[in-house]
C-alpha cells in the first residue's frame, strides 16, 4: 500500500479559529502504558472568526483513546460527536461560552515517535511542538489559540518522585497513605498548547537562584539522571549569564517564580522552550572536562541561552501560525548568537556562524529543498525546522539591525515587545514595529522573508590612476528556485572598506564629496555604481565585511590580493574570509586538475600567507585555529556547483593539507608543543582557543600520514586530560590504518561503554572515517549492543554523521552509501518519521553530482519513493528532493 495524496497547507488559506480556549485544567494520572488525562476546557466562539456561529467544533487528536466527553457537565450522547483518526467533531456546540470535559487514555511506553507524552529511560516527558499536544488530549492544536493552564499530576511516589509542569507550583500532597502523590502547577501567562510540558520521574538535580533587575528571586533547578548532577554546573552557569544578558541587552526580565530544566535521553530536537519548564536533549546539558568537548561546552551555552531567550521571543510573543515559525526561531537564533559573541570572541563566533550557514543553509537554498524564510505551503510542518528558518532567519534579523543601526533596531524591538506581548504575531507585525520606530520603508526588505535562494552579488572594482578614482559596480541576482522562477531585487546591506598598498584603511569619499563613514552601502537595485575619490594608488577592496548579508559574492581578486587582505584587512572576519577563499580556490584548482588526469602544484602562495598569519601574535589562538581549518569537502562541492566528483575533492583537500604540513612542519610542531594544556581546565574562550589551535595543528601534521604523525596522535590521546583532545585524536586515528587505531577505539569503548551520552562520540568517530570499508563497519555497529535505533542521538551519531560528514564514502560511485541511507530511513520511518525525514538531507544536493553518482542517487530516491507505508514526513521530503 503506497501513501495516498498529501494535503498541502497554505499560508494564503489562513483563517482565524472559529473557537478560542481561554483556560485549560488538566488532571493527569501517570502510568507507563495507561496514562489517564482529564481535561476541562473553557471554550467560546471567536468574535474575530469570519464564519460566526459554526455548526461544528473540530478538535485535533491522534493516537489517543476517548473515554468520555461532557459539555457543560452533561454527557454527550451518540450522534452529537464523532471521534476520527485525526480528531473529535462535536455537532451544534452552544452559541456562547461553554465547558468541555474530555477524558482520554495514552500509552507513553509505546510512543517511539517521541511526540506528545512518552517515556525516556523511565522518565515521563512531553514534546508538543509542533503538533504533539493532540497526542495527549483533544484540543485546538494551533499556535494562535492561547490559554492559561492549571495542571495536576499524580503518580506513584517511589517510582516518580519528581512531578513538574509549566508555571508556578501551587500545591502538592500525598495519597493512598503516601503510596502516591500529586503536584499542581499553574501558568498565569496564556500560551499555545505547543508550549505545554510535563515531566515525571526519579531524577537528581542541582539548584541555584537568580535575582532579577527588579529584585525578585527566581529559583533555578536543573534535573538530570542520578549521578550526573556534577555535569550540569556549566548549564546552570550559562542559564544565569543568559538571564542577566537579556536584561541588559534587550531589557527582558524573567516572569515566573522558578525556571526548571530537565535533561532527557530521547529527544527528537536539541531542546524545547516550554514556558518555565525547558526540556533538553541531555547531550546539551551534561558537561565536564572529561566528558564534553569545547564544541559541546559552547553548544550548551548557546542552546541554554536560546531556549531561555524564547521566554520573550516565542512564549510571551508567539507566532500566529506555523508559517511564521522564523518569527520566533530566526529572531531567537540572532539573540543567542549575539549572546555568544559577547561571552566569547565576536569574530570567532561570527566565523563559526557563517561556516554553519554556508555549509547547511546555502546548500539547502541551492537545491530542491529550497524554500523562503517564511514558507508558503507545507505538508508536514516538522519538515520546516530548517537551516533556512533558523540560520537564514537570524541573518535577516541581523541585516535589519545593520540597515537601521543599533539604536533604531533596539527601539523597534522594544516596540515589538510592548505592542505584541501576550499575542500571536506575524512577520508583517514584526517589521511594522521597526518601520514605525525608524521611519524607514521596509517594503523591499520584506522580500527576504518571501523569496528563496541565495542572492549572488557580482562586484567589479576599477581604479583610474589618472583621475585618482575608483569605481565599484555591484550587480545582484537571485537564482530560480522551486516554485519561484523569477525574483525581484533584494535590499542587500554591503559593508565595505578600501585598503591602501601600505595596509592602511582609506576614508570612503564618494565623487560628490559625501563621506561614507559607516562603510555601508544599501544595494536596492539590480545594478548600482559608486565612484570614490582621493585614490592615487589602486586600493584593495574589502567587501561584505562581517558577512553583512547572506549572499554569494563574486569579486575578481587575485591570489596576491587575498594574501594582502589576510595580512592587512582591519576587519578580522574578512581576514579569515580571505584565507578561506584562497584555500577554496586552491582546492578547486587541484580538483579540476585531477578531473583532467593531471596534478596541480597550487598552494605555495597560501602556505606563505598562512605562515605569516600563524606567526602574528596579535591574533588570538581561536582565530588562528580557524585559519588552520580548511574549508570542508562539502563547502568545496558547493563552490564547484555541478558535475561534482567527491573523490577528486577528497584527494585535492588531502593534497593541500599535506602541502601545508610539509612546508610548515616546524611551525606546526612548535604550535602543538607550546599549547599543551597545563594547569586546571577552564571553559573560557581563551583556553578553548588554545586547545582548538593545538588540535588544528595536529590535524594538519597527521594529513601527511607518516608513522611519526600517527604516533603523535596516539600519544595525544593517551596523554589528554580533556574530551576535546581525546575525541579529536580518536577521530583522526579512526580515519587511518595506523596501528594505534584499534588500541584507541578499544580504550575509548571500554572507558565509556556505560555512559550513553559519551559513547556517541565513539560511534561518530567511526562513521566519518573515509576508509573504503566504512560501510561494512557501520553495518556491524548497527548490531552493536550499545546501539539502539529508537534513540535519536544514536541514529544521529552513527547514520547522521556518515551521511552529513563523510561525503567521499557516502557518495561512493557504486551507490552503496545511498542504499545504506535508504535502508536506515525505511527502518526509522516506521516509528519516528521526524528523524527519518531529516536523514534525507544528505541527498538534497544529488543533482549536482557527476552522472554516475547522480544516477545511483536517483535510483535510491526512487526506491524510497515507491516504498509502502511511508510516513507523511518522509513522503514530502523525498518527493521534493526528487522533483523539486
Amino acid at each position: 500500500m503506497k501513501p495516498g495524496p498529501t494535503r498541502q497547507i497554505r499560508l494564503s488559506d489562513y483563517r482565524p479559529p472559529e473557537y478560542l480556549i481561554d483556560s485549560v485544567d488538566l488532571d493527569v494520572s501517570l502510568h507507563p502504558t495507561d496514562t489517564v488525562v482529564r481535561s476541562r476546557l473553557k471554550v467560546r466562539p471567536n468574535p474575530d472568526a469570519k464564519s460566526r456561529g459554526a455548526k461544528q467544533l473540530r478538535l485535533d487528536g491522534e493516537q489517543i483513546g476517548l473515554e468520555s466527553i461532557r459539555l457543560n457537565k452533561e454527557e454527550l450522547g451518540q450522534g452529537t460527536f464523532r471521534a476520527t483518526r485525526t480528531g473529535l467533531v462535536i455537532s451544534h456546540p452552544p452559541s456562547g461560552p461553554f465547558e468541555l470535559d474530555i477524558t482520554t487514555r495514552v500509552n507513553p511506553e509505546a510512543n517511539k515517535a517521541l511526540q506528545g507524552l512518552y517515556r525516556s529511560r523511565g522518565v515521563y516527558c512531553t514534546q508538543c511542538e509542533a503538533e504533539g499536544f493532540r497526542r495527549i488530549t483533544y484540543f485546538l492544536d494551533r499556535p494562535d489559540v492561547l490559554a492559561t493552564y492549571r495542571v495536576r499530576l499524580e503518580a506513584d511516589r517511589d517510582e516518580v518522585p519528581v512531578l513538574l509542569a509549566n508555571g508556578n507550583l501551587v500545591e502538592r500532597g500525598t495519597l493512598n497513605g503516601g503510596a502516591r502523590h500529586y503536584a499542581v502547577w499553574h501558568d498565569p501567562h496564556p500560551k499555545p498548547c505547543y508550549l505545554f510540558a510535563m515531566v515525571g520521574g526519579d531524577l537528581g538535580s542541582i539548584t541555584s537562584d537568580f535575582k532579577t533587575k527588579s529584585g525578585r528571586n527566581v529559583a533555578l533547578t536543573i534535573y538530570v539522571e542520578h549521578g550526573k548532577e556534577n555535569r550540569a554546573a556549566w548549564a546552570m552557569d550559562s542559564l544565569k549569564r543568559s538571564m542577566r544578558w537579556d536584561e541588559t541587552a534587550f531589557g527582558r526580565e524573567y516572569d515566573l517564580e522558578g525556571f526548571n530544566i530537565v535533561a532527557v535521553s530521547d529527544f527528537n530536537m536539541g531542546a524545547m522552550e516550554n514556558k518555565g519548564l525547558n526540556i533538553f536533549n541531555d547531550r546539551l546539558i551534561l558537561a565536564s572536562p572529561e566528558t564534553a568537548t569545547d564544541t559541546m561546552y559552547a553548544a550548551i551555552e548557546s542552546v541554554v541561552a536560546h531556549e531561555y531567550f524564547h521566554n520573550w521571543t516565542g512564549n510571551r510573543i508567539t507566532c500566529r501560525d506555523w508559517f511564521q515559525l522564523c518569527l520566533k526561531e530566526g529572531l531567537t537564533v540572532f539573540r543567542d548568537q549575539e549572546f555568544s559573541s559577547d561571552e566569547r570572541s565576536r569574530v570567532v563566533q561570527r566565523i563559526s556562524d557563517v561556516r554553519q550557514l554556508k555549509s547547511v543553509q546555502f546548500a539547502e537554498d541551492a537545491g530542491p529543498l529550497a524554500h523562503p524564510v517564511r514558507p508558503r505551503s507545507y505538508v508536514e510542518i516538522n519538515n520546516f525546522y530548517t537551516a533556512t528558518v533558523y540560520e537564514k532567519g537570524a541573518e535577516v534579523v541581523r541585516m535589519l539591525q545593520t540597515i537601521l543601526g543599533e539604536d533604531d533596531f533596539r527601539r523597534g524591538m522594544d516596540l515589538y515587545f510592548d505592542r505584541h506581548d501576550g499575542e500571536a504575531a506575524t512577520i508583517e507585525e514584526f517589521l511594522a514595529c521597526f518601520a514605525e520606530a525608524s521611519g524607514r520603508d521596509l517594503t523591499q526588505f520584506h522580500l527576504w522573508y518571501e523569496q528563496s535562494g541565495t542572492p549572488r552579488l557580482k562586484a567589479t572594482f576599477t581604479h583610474n590612476r589618472k583621475k585618482g578614482t575608483g569605481e565599484l559596480v555591484l550587480e545582484q541576482s537571485v537564482p530560480p528556485t522551486p516554485g519561484q522562477p523569477k525574483k525581484s531585487p533584494m535590499h542587500i546591506p554591503v559593508r565595505m572598506g578600501l585598503i591602501s598598498q601600505r595596509g592602511e584603511e582609506l576614508p570612503l569619499v564618494l565623487s560628490d564629496g559625501t563621506a561614507l563613514e559607516s562603510g555601508l552601502i544599501n544595494l536596492t537595485r539590480k545594478r548600482q555604481a559608486y565612484t570614490f575619490q582621493d585614490l592615487p594608488e589602486r586600493p584593495v577592496p574589502s567587501l561584505l565585511r562581517g558577512f553583512s548579508a547572506p549572499v554569494n559574492i563574486d569579486l575578481d581578486l587575485s591570489d596576491r590580493d587575498l594574501e594582502f587582505l589576510l595580512a592587512h584587512d582591519s576587519d578580522a572576519f574578512n581576514r579569515w574570509q580571505a584565507a578561506n577563499t584562497y584555500a577554496t580556490r586552491t582546492i578547486v584548482r587541484k580538483a579540476e586538475a585531477l578531473a583532467k588526469g593531471k596534478r596541480s602544484s597550487a598552494g605555495e602562495g597560501l602556505v606563505r600567507a598562512l605562515e605569516a598569519a600563524l606567526k602574528d601574535d596579535s591574533l588570538d589562538w581561536a582565530f588562528r585555529a580557524e585559519l588552520m581549518q580548511l574549508p570542508s569537502e562539502t563547502d568545496i562541492a558547493r563552490e564547484i556547483g555541478s558535475n561534482v566528483n567527491p573523490d577528486h575533492i577528497h584527494s585535492a583537500h588531502r593534497s593541500l593539507s599535506s602541502l601545508i604540513a610539509r612546508r610548515l612542519e616546524e611551525l606546526l610542531v612548535d604550535i602543538y608543543s607550546k599549547l599543551k594544556s597545563r594547569g586546571r581546565f577552564s571553559a573560557d574562550a581563551e583556553s578553548a582557543g588554545r586547545r582548538a589551535a593545538r588540535n588544528s595543528a595536529l590535524t594538519l601534521l597527521c594529513s601527511r600520514g607518516g608513522k611519526a604523525d600517527w604516533a603523535r596522535a596516539g600519544e595525544h590521546y593517551f596523554a589528554a586530560k580533556t574530551m576535546t583532545e581525546v575525541a579529536h585524536a580518536m577521530t583522526l586515528l579512526a580515519a587511518s590504518n595506523a596501528p594505534e587505531r584499534r588500541q584507541v577505539l578499544a580504550d575509548f569503548h571500554d572507558r565509556w561503554k556505560d555512559d550513553h551520552v559519551v559513547i556517541d562520540t565513539w560511534f561518530a568517530a567511526q562513521a566519518v572515517s573515509p576508509k573504503a570499508n566504512v560501510i561494512a563497519q557501520l553495518k556491524a555497529l548497527l548490531r552493536h549492543e550499545l546501539y539502539d535505533r529508537t534513540v535519536p542521538n544514536k541514529v544521529r551519531a552513527l547514520v547522521g554523521s556518515f551521511v552529513m560528514r563523510n561525503p567521499v564514502q557516502f557518495n561512493r560511485c557504486d551507490g552503496e552509501g545511498y542504499r545504506f541511507l535508504i535502508d536506515q530511513v525505511l527502518a526509522t520511518d516506521a516509528f519516528n518519521p521526524q528523524i527519518a525525514a531529516r536523514l534525507l538531507n544528505g541527498l538534497r544536493s544529488w543533482q549536482s553530482l557527476e552522472p554516475r553518482r547522480r544516477k545511483a542517487a536517483k535510483a535510491a530516491l526512487q526506491q524510497l519513493s515507491g516504498a509502502d507505508h511511508l510516513s507523511r514526513d518522509t513522503t514530502e521530503i523525498v518527493t521534493r528532493i526528487l522533483h523539486g
